[in-house]
């Protein structure tokens, strides 16, 4: 089943805690993804920024909620809580659904919402309010909002790369491999690469900054799809130079049999078309810059512990 959102989460999160007893927030996970049948790759799905389990996320958002509304209340040590008055009030009612539009019965939850839309609205925060946005934790809002972003360069630096000569194009592969680890120093690179002379071969990179191994490499703009026969015509020029290793670069992209006969022969040949390349300019920092800097902040628990 799809991992539910963080609304999906709050009455299940409050009949966990209605026992009355004190709850710790990692028990609260872990009886949810039970009662939701989560199986363990969704329980380990992380976000975009991989910093953190997406359904862990949805689960606190739930509790955060909750305890806006006066349902749950947080104890003393870390990461517990249990339910309120009210909660088990709420939960004597047997309600289908507990959402952001029940929670605004109460008047701390309206509360806390108009603050936040006072806070937004004088430009102190540039977060999407999640109580407007039924399937996305504040986080999601935030790298849904980033990953449209890169999206949007990813696609303009690649327009970019298609329209520059190919001898920008080599210097910008040799660039970004240096970048990535590969080739030792840019200088070392730059003499290596486009002088071979082999046909379907535009150059040659170090491995790694020793130079136990080389990797050879065509680094071509290409107007349509890249097919298997010129796939073929470079594991060719590999075998005759012995080579075990070579990269297919292109500004376009790869047809379905090409990428079948490159991942089942026994020569090693990785293809990277324009979007893998866009996108890998955008992790090593070559050809962009960066924009204005947002950095999101939580408690620091240990500075609240008392001894």
């Amino acid at each position: 089943m799809a991992i539910p959102d963080y609304q999906t989460v709050m009455l299940p999160l409050l009949k966990f805690a209605s026992d009355g007893r004190t709850h710790t927030f990692r028990e609260a996970v872990e009886h949810l993804a039970g009662e939701f049948g989560l199986s363990p790759q969704e329980r380990s799905e992380l976000l975009p920024s991989g910093r953190q389990a997406l359904f862990t996320n949805r689960v606190g958002w739930a509790s955060f909620y909750l305890k806006k509304a006066g349902l749950l209340e947080k104890k003393p040590h870390r990461g517990a809580f249990s339910v309120t008055a009210r909660g088990r009030e709420v939960i004597a009612h047997n309600p289908d659904r507990i959402d952001n539009e029940f929670l605004e019965r109460f008047p701390e939850f309206v509360e806390f919402r108009n603050q936040s839309r006072r806070t937004r609205e004088n430009g102190t925060v540039p977060v999407t309010d999640a109580t407007t946005q039924p399937a996305e934790t504040p986080e999601e809002a935030l790298e849904s909002a980033y990953q449209t972003i890169r999206q949007g360069l990813a696609q303009e630096l690649l327009a970019r790369v298609q329209a520059c000569s190919p001898e920008f194009f080599e210097r910008l592969v040799v660039e970004l491999l240096v970048k990535m680890g590969y080739g030792g120093s840019r200088r070392d690179a730059g003499e290596r690469i486009g002088q071979s002379g082999d046909g379907g071969i535009d150059g040659i990179i170090k491995e790694d900054r020793l130079g136990l191994d080389v990797i050879y490499i065509q680094a071509k703009r290409w107007q349509g799809s890249v097919g298997r026969p010129e796939i073929q015509k470079f594991v060719g020029a590999l075998q005759g130079q012995r080579a075990r290793k070579g990269v297919f670069i292109t500004t376009s992209s790869f047809t379905g049999e090409a990428a079948e006969y490159a991942s089942r022969i026994d020569t090693k040949v990785v293809l990277l078309d324009g979007n893998a390349i866009a996108n890998l300019m955008i992790d090593f920092d070559v050809g962009v810059a960066a924009g204005t800097p947002y950095i999101v902040k939580r408690i620091d628990s240990d500075y609240f512990e008392e001894e």
